[in-house]
């Protein structure tokens, strides 16, 4: 994949016009793109995810990006002398650290994206679950106890939607509301994304990390999967080619898709233009379910 990143003047031909058809297709949709991981933290990586951001907005698609800040998190708390705590891959969130990821989250993060979309000449507006009563969440009921981790229970759409509408690229913190007075929950962003795409009625979910995307053997790029029949998942799961942190990212995908949405895609977003190249080229770069 990374020879497509340097092109000659044909091959560069060649690609614009294979996009056509794709930016016919989904111009005037809606794609909600989880962003986080290695591709957040590094600026040269964030800028070119931007730039993808804008280039997709210009030919008409309609964009929600949900975004975490797991890093970012880390650090600010680790300033604070106090050491992260992880259960099952989830952030145990006591209300100090709340505090934090709310902090970090819908404010630095949010507004670092926001400005870097508008710098590049595309229009974003940043937002967070709280705002419009977005993303309404309750306590994620466990065994062991994660404090302040939320279980979404509902999504109001009209804020996110009004602002593509109004020609924004709209940029949401993965935090939530509650209906106890004063609390806010910590959501995690590939969660936080399906149900969003759910709740929009969008075409396509895709969630960026820092994998490939589905191999049959994790060390071999090769033996990447690049489709996935949502029905086909459960055996993959038995058999044993799901594992891990994996797990999780194709049950959003799925529940994505048995809501309506059309396709979900697992890519990397630590390839320069990855975005562009799973959704405007005939390759693809990642694991496309459906």
């Amino acid at each position: 994949m990374t020879d497509k990143l340097h092109l000659n003047g044909d091959r560069r031909s060649e690609v614009l016009i294979q996009a056509i058809p794709y930016i016919q297709r989904f111009a005037g949709e809606t794609v909600v793109i989880k962003y986080g991981g290695h591709a957040m933290v590094d600026q040269a990586l964030m800028e070119d995810v931007m730039k993808d951001l804008v280039l997709l907005q210009l030919v008409g698609i309609r964009i929600i990006v949900v975004h975490g800040g797991g890093p970012f998190i880390t650090e600010a708390l680790q300033k604070m002398g106090k050491e992260p705590v992880f259960v099952d891959g989830l952030r145990v969130t006591d209300e100090e650290t709340m505090k934090i990821v709310q902090m970090v989250l819908a404010g630095e993060v949010n507004k670092k994206l926001v400005q870097n979309i508008e710098q590049l000449g595309g229009r974003a507006i940043g937002l967070c679950g709280i705002d419009g009563n977005m993303l309404v969440a309750e306590k994620l009921q466990q065994e062991k106890d994660l404090g302040l981790v939320g279980r979404i229970t509902e999504v109001n759409h009209d804020l996110p939607v009004d602002s593509m509408d109004k020609g924004y690229i709209c940029v949401i913190a993965s935090v939530a509301n509650s209906r106890e007075r004063n609390v806010v929950y910590n959501i995690n962003a590939d969660i936080a994304a399906a149900e969003i795409a759910r709740s929009v009625g969008a075409m396509k979910l895709i969630l960026m990390t820092d994998v490939l995307g589905v191999m049959k053997d994790p060390q071999d790029p090769s033996t990447l999967l690049q489709q996935i029949r949502a029905e086909d998942i459960p055996q993959l799961k038995e058999t044993g080619v799901i594992t891990g942190g994996m797990i999780p990212k194709l049950d959003c995908c799925t529940s994505a898709i048995q809501s309506g949405v059309q396709q979900a895609h697992i890519i990397d977003g630590t390839k320069k233009h990855s975005l562009l190249i799973e959704l405007l080229t005939d390759e693809g770069i990642g694991t496309m379910i459906y």
